[in-house]
This record gives structure tokens, sequence and C-alpha cells, in this order.
């Protein structure tokens, strides 16, 4: 079976994430301190760290993102029913 590791973090505004992003692409923060300063979800604690997952366990838009897009790059703002994500796939097997 598929799986994938990743991390994300979520926040209520596409402005907030794209301005987070930001933050991350250009160096000033990394992902893990802006997860645990800004993430809405209990992952931000943990650097964002969702562990490990096979498709279908997220929501699609995440899904797709996770199983199509490349290791390593930091992809977002993913729009879900929860929120605006920024999302890095760490693995996949």
């Amino acid at each position: 079976m598929a799986y994938a590791t990743a991390r994300h973090i979520l926040v209520h505004s596409e402005d907030e994430c794209n301005t987070l992003k930001a933050e991350i692409e250009s160096g000033a923060s990394t992902f893990e301190s802006i997860a645990g300063s800004y993430s809405q979800c209990p992952s931000g604690r943990n650097g964002g760290d969702l562990g490990k997952f096979g498709p279908g366990q997220m929501v699609p838009e995440f899904d797709k993102a996770v199983f199509t897009g490349d290791v390593g790059v930091l992809y977002g703002p993913i729009k879900t029913q929860f929120g605006y994500h920024l999302l890095e796939v760490t693995s996949r097997g």
C-alpha cells in the first residue's frame, strides 16, 4: 500500500497562508517554528508533523497534493473545509 508522511500549517485566511509561505521560502523562519506559532491544528505543537498515512485518509484537496506533488516542496495555500494549508510532503513510499 502506498503511504506518505507530511507536515502542514493550518490557518484561517489565504492572506495569512501566503504571508507565512513567503517567510518560510525567504528563510526568515523555519517551517517548524511557523507551525508551532501559527497553526490552528494540534499538529503545530510537533512542527506540523502529520505522521504516516495512506491515500484517502485526508480530505480530497490535501490527498491530491500529498500523493501527486514532489517530496520536499512547499505547497499552498491549499483550501479545505478546515481553512488554508501550507503542506510539505516529507516522504512517500
